[in-house]
């Protein structure tokens, strides 16, 4: 038992001593190994560290390079400098020597003068002294003094002068005159040649043409109720009679007859034809009518060059379209008139421009939107000075018929070109202005009355529709207004053969079904 047990300690003591052996060899190479390490990193280093130095030695000859560069550059620039400077010494110096050269040749100049100067007193001293000897010796013979002889001579020349210029004067006014009448008449001619316009005159009659003569029986309606809600509303006596394929539409305003043809057709066109689509219609139609005189006022100023004008006064010029003076139709006799304003002013060296605003705008005191107790020529010039226009355009507008004094040399070129537009033959017709002016007072009577909401005057004012308020006026007073308005129209106007007036008094009730 004891001899097993010391083999086992021999065995264990064997086999420790083989473990240390391996671990002190295994120690060993590793020290070598380090070894070998270290010193191939000590070579790679010490490469590492040559090629270093060798990029350092390359840098500093590179910068050392670009240095001596820099400094070459620099002196070459230093150089040009320098002979810069040397060349403007040069300059200077060379100018220099020109100016004391001139100053030479100056102070020279300025002896020589002064010694002329010297001579020039003496020789005026001299010419002093010869004329006072003179003047002694013509007093001396003719007895009277300077002074006398002097104011003598003034006297009888100021004489000859005036008898001279007087008749200077004469006889340049009489060419004057002589020129003035030809020039006038060369400038007049000239223009009205330059100027060709078609003679345009207004009619009071519309003749509104439909397909077939079936559509009368629809526009007049059961018992006439269709053609006198269109009348009510437009103001326009609608004439159906024999005529083929024609209606006539009767009445002095060309802007009614305007809205009752367009409100007519529309309604032929649509098919719809009773009392309530008449209104809706004719009232469509009045803003139609409103947009339509807006763009005509824009293309009249657009076609005559006209820039900067108020839109209440191109809406103004617009309006003019439908209205007439004597039968001529206004927007196509102010637009005549400009051009021969400015032709003229063209002439005369004046405002070409300013001119045609004027004639354009002359007659616009004839469409006021309303209408006060003024001479048109007035309105006008009180329209234009609201809307800022020049204070030569506003003279020109209202002294164009004398109610205002002329302040510059527009306004009578104004009253000529006025006067030749509407001088021409064919161009007015007398007998048509004082019949709408008639018309209008016809109606403006009616309209003065209370409870009284609109009134048409038609058939040629031969009847007066006067259209009152059923709440304000009752038919009782209704009968009294007709004979009251009749009664004031016999006292106060003249007309031919007799006026009907009839007092239209309606009650409507209106609902709505939902």
């Amino acid at each position: 038992m004891e001899g097993n047990v010391l083999l086992i300690i021999i065995a264990l003591s064997s086999l420790a001593a083989g473990g240390i052996l391996t671990y002190f060899f295994n120690q060993m190479i590793m020290r070598k190994k380090s070894t070998n390490i270290i010193r191939e990193a000590e070579a790679e280093a010490e490469v590492i560290k040559k090629d270093k130095i060798l990029q350092a030695k390359e840098k500093f000859l590179e910068l050392k390079s670009e240095h001596e560069k820099a400094i070459n550059e620099k002196n070459r620039l230093i150089l040009i400098a320098e002979n810069k400077l040397k060349q403007r010494e040069g300059s200077v110096s060379q100018r220099i020597e020109e100016i004391q050269r001139k100053n030479k040749d100056v102070d020279a100049i300025r002896d020589n003068l002064g010694h002329q100067m010297e001579i020039l007193e003496k020789k005026k001293d001299e010419l002093d002294k010869s004329h006072k000897q003179q003047v002694d010796q013509l007093e001396t013979i003719s007895g009277l003094s300077a002074a006398e002889a002097k104011e003598q001579l003034i006297e009888s020349l100021k004489e000859e002068a005036k008898a001279e210029a007087m008749s200077s004067i004469n006889e340049i006014v009489e060419e004057a005159k002589m020129t003035a009448n030809r020039d006038a008449k060369k400038i007049v001619v000239e223009t009205i040649q330059r100027v060709a316009t078609e003679t345009a005159i207004e009619n009071s009659v519309t003749v509104f043409n439909i397909d077939n003569d079936e559509i009368k029986g629809r526009i007049i309606g059961r018992e006439g109720r269709n053609i006198r809600a269109l009348e009510a509303a437009t103001g326009i006596e609608i004439i159906v009679d024999d005529t083929p394929e024609a209606i006539i539409l009767s009445g002095f305003d060309p802007v009614r007859r305007e809205i009752a043809r367009l409100a007519l057709h529309q309604l032929v066109t649509d098919g719809r034809i009773h009392p309530a689509r008449i209104e809706e219609v004719v009232n469509k139609t009045k803003k139609q009518i409103e947009d339509e005189i807006v763009e005509a006022g824009k293309r009249t100023v657009i076609d005559m060059g006209i820039h900067g004008i108020h839109p209440e006064l191109i809406r103004l010029v617009g309006k003019m379209k439908y209205r007439s003076s004597y039968g001529q139709n206004l927007l196509q006799h102010s637009r005549e008139v400009a051009n021969l304003c400015g032709i003229m002013a063209s002439e005369l060296d004046l405002n070409a421009k300013l001119a045609k605003r004027a004639g354009l705008l002359h007659d616009i005191g004839k469409v006021p939107d309303d209408e006060p107790e003024l001479p048109h020529a007035v309105l006008g010039m009180k329209l234009a000075e609201r809307f800022k226009e020049k204070a030569e355009v506003c003279n020109a507008i209202g002294s164009h018929h004398d109610e205002v004094e002329m302040t510059t040399l527009l306004a009578p070129i104004v009253q000529v070109c006025d006067a030749i537009s509407g001088a021409r033959p064919g161009a007015r017709r007398e007998i048509v202005e004082s019949y709408i002016k008639r018309l209008k007072e016809l109606e403006a009577l009616a309209l003065s009355y209370p409870g009284v909401s609109k009134t048409y005057a038609i058939q040629a004012g031969r009847e007066l529709r006067v259209i009152v308020g059923s709440e304000k006026v009752s038919d009782k007073e209704a009968e009294s207004l007709s004979y009251d308005i009749a009664k004031k129209i016999q006292d106060e106007m003249t007309y031919p053969g007799q006026v009907k007036i009839t007092v239209i008094r309606e009650t409507r009730a209106v609902s709505y079904a939902k």
